[in-house]
């Protein structure tokens, strides 16, 4: 297939990057800096730097593109987009996306697809992609409407590209369980690291201190929309975890050596039950 992939960052780069490693199809990137481009040219993670003639010749689109940035495009680009095309975003939320994209899609003549790769890194940028950064990687499918020979078309291709597994979802479960698997642990990481004590934690820390501080190393520009775009589902994790904060708290205060090890052996048997 010919495949057009648009951002190239991270997680475009990525994508670019697996489909040359892992696949035979033809790729064409699309970024807003040229010199992206001719780096991921040389790099042979493209085929040929993308233009408004070839993405007309695209059998997928992948948006690696922030949410809003995505719809943009399509609102732009819309018309040069191949009728029956794939195109499927890459977004960390879906209910806010999913909708736009769907109508747009009615409106241009291709089929969306939600979709949401479950990994990355603390950096960003093209210098950090990885044809490997999918490796063993869950890959989350939001069909949205779409046909199921579009679904199982982008199923496929994520298995080509080392993803380890494939799970289907609908915009609002995909939103609220990334609201406690990825957003709230960010909320956390950055909370921790605003302590005072943080910039002395040297010679103090050691696994513990790197595990939770890890993703505070945070795109804030993406993640400040990610967490206004979902925000009802963040805020009634960040009030689950604030209510067990307050226990824990609250136990500490009042010297309740009992009600600490109750409260900390609960979350030691859920991580057992979960075999973690």
């Amino acid at each position: 297939m010919k495949i057009a992939i648009v951002g190239m960052g991270i997680i475009g780069g990525s994508f670019a990057k697996a489909l040359k490693k892992y696949t035979d199809h033809y790729v064409y990137g699309h970024n807003r800096t040229r010199s992206t481009l001719e780096i991921a040219l040389a790099d042979g993670a493209i085929d040929e730097i993308g233009t408004r003639e070839n993405l007309r010749e695209a059998d997928v689109v992948i948006l690696g593109l922030y949410p809003e940035a995505a719809v943009e495009f399509i609102e732009k680009y819309g018309n040069d987009i191949k009728k029956g095309a794939i195109v499927t975003d890459s977004s960390g939320i879906k209910r806010e996306i999913c909708p736009r994209l769907s109508e747009l899609s009615e409106k241009y003549g291709f089929e969306f697809v939600g979709s949401h790769p479950m990994a990355g890194k603390e950096t960003n940028g093209y210098a950090s992609a990885d044809a490997d950064l999918y490796k063993g990687a869950s890959y989350i499918i939001t069909p949205c409407g779409a046909s199921g020979d579009a679904v199982r078309l982008l199923s496929d291709l994520a298995l080509e590209m080392g993803f380890g597994s494939v799970k289907l979802s609908d915009p609002e479960e995909h939103d609220r369980m990334i609201a406690f698997t990825s957003q709230l642990p960010h909320v956390l990481a950055c909370a921790y690291v605003l302590s005072p004590q943080c910039l002395n934690h040297k010679g103090f820390s050691a696994g513990s201190y790197k595990d939770v501080s890890r993703v505070a190393n945070i795109n804030a520009k993406l993640w400040s929309e990610l967490f206004l775009e979902n925000r009802e589902p963040l805020i009634k994790e960040l009030d689950t975890l604030i209510d067990n904060i307050h226990a824990i708290t609250d136990a500490v205060k009042d010297g309740d050596r009992k009600r600490i090890e109750e409260l900390l052996e609960r979350a030691h048997k859920t991580k057992e039950i979960l075999g973690e």
